[in-house]
């Protein structure tokens, strides 16, 4: 009998899955990657893959493996899908495959299975990790099978599929929307969501975020504390990087911090909508960014934003272990060492605003930008700087006014 990883949710896509690889003649083994996602009894989701037949079934707790070598490197280069998005998603796919993949190792499965459809941009996260990893292993997506599709044309027969084989699930035949969880965020996408002219953040039950309109009406601060562009505290505590994620989650989440609402241009070709929170990691991305302007110069910083949004498209795409992701990496490590530093912030009602900054490397020197008489710059230098700057202009500037 051949051996599969189950990539599992212990929801109703993964649920049938596993019935169905089973009667395909496959040994099955769950693996339930914990990444924060919300569940009342991860014990009931062991249970359960055993019950269906799973011939064994795991937890692993990756969160802080998440934060600290996943989100946090994506965080040092500013990385935002199309401007926007802070891939939460994204970066979580490439370390769920890597998970499943050492668990097929260590049982001798030579196939991995996931419940991603042949729609979305999380089957080639999926694959292009699994395949850069363990390039002969053999990748079982049930939604491209054109056999699994027949037989579960909708979530209804899925939901009929598991009432006769007595598999608990809590799915119903409509939901307005489809929602995925982890530490770093919540994204909320398909059903209602697909038309444009519904107002996604008044459909969508957040989980992560009171509405601003609700957050109290004081501002609340919070200091964060980076080394080489990588957080280590939270108002002067000392903490993992799960736990930064987490305290600030918590501190955003009751200031309506971290809401988007955006239609972006998937891996696979098509425009999808998309309603995300994101309360930790936006807090962290404008920290970061403040230390930064203290730290790193002109040209360094230019040539991180120039190649940030290349970095975003390889995550988002699934590109997560190739050489290319290898070597951008290496050069933000370095880029990173100078960004230590102290920001202090003032949230309010979904804002956040600077209200301090400091750095035993800040390179802002106020004798110099000073706009008062005297400081250490020497105006009249700007003379001879502008002269050779204007050359080039200059030039063109006569031979434009000898051609008219």
């Amino acid at each position: 009998m051949p051996k599969c990883v189950l990539a599992y949710s212990g929801g109703l896509d993964t649920s049938v899955i596993l019935g169905w690889l089973m009667e395909e003649g496959y040994e099955v083994h769950a693996v339930y990657v914990d990444l924060g996602q919300p569940c009342e009894d991860r014990e009931a989701i062991l249970k359960k893959a055993r019950d269906i037949g799973a011939r064994s079934s795991q937890i692993i707790d990756a969160q802080e493996e998440l934060c600290r070598d996943f989100a946090f490197p994506v965080l040092q280069w500013q990385a935002k899908y199309e401007g926007v998005y802070l891939l939460g998603t994204s970066i979580a796919r490439p370390l769920i495959s890597k998970v499943c993949l050492q668990v097929a190792r260590d049982v001798g499965a030579d196939a991995y299975a996931h419940g991603a459809t042949g729609k979305g941009n999380d089957q080639c996260r999926f694959q292009l990790a699994a395949e850069a990893l363990s390039p002969a292993i053999q990748i079982i997506a049930p939604w491209r099978i054109e056999k699994f599709r027949q037989l579960f044309p909708g979530r209804s027969r899925m939901i009929e599929y598991c009432n006769e084989r007595n598999i608990p699930v809590k799915a119903t035949s409509t939901k307005p929307y489809s929602s995925d969880e982890n530490c770093l965020h919540i994204s909320y996408e398909a059903g209602k969501l697909e038309d444009l002219n519904v107002n996604g953040v008044e459909l969508v039950e957040f989980g992560m975020t009171v509405s601003p309109q609700k957050a109290p009406d004081k501002s609340e601060q919070v200091t964060i504390s980076f080394e080489s562009g990588v957080p280590v505290s939270v108002n002067g505590k000392k903490l993992g990087a799960f736990d930064i994620v987490d305290v600030l989650n918590q501190i955003g989440g009751r200031n309506g911090v971290g809401r988007i609402d955006m239609v972006e241009n998937r891996f696979v070709g098509m425009k999808s909508r998309g309603v995300y929170e994101s309360p930790g990691m936006t807090i962290l991305y404008t920290a970061h960014r403040l230390v930064e302007q203290l730290t790193i110069d002109r040209d360094l910083m230019h040539l991180r934003d120039r190649l940030a949004p290349e970095v975003a498209e390889m995550v988002y795409y699934g590109f997560w272990y190739h050489a290319k992701l290898d070597a951008l990496m290496a050069f933000i490590r370095q880029a990173q060492e100078p960004v230590s530093g102290e920001v202090v912030l003032n949230l309010y009602k979904g804002n956040i605003d600077v209200a301090g900054r400091s750095s035993p490397n800040n390179l802002y020197d106020e004798g110099i930008a000073t706009m008062e008489g005297g400081g250490s710059y020497n105006q009249t230098d700007a003379e001879g700087f502008l002269r050779i700057q204007g050359l080039p202009g200059r030039v063109q500037g006569r031979m434009r006014a000898r051609k008219y």
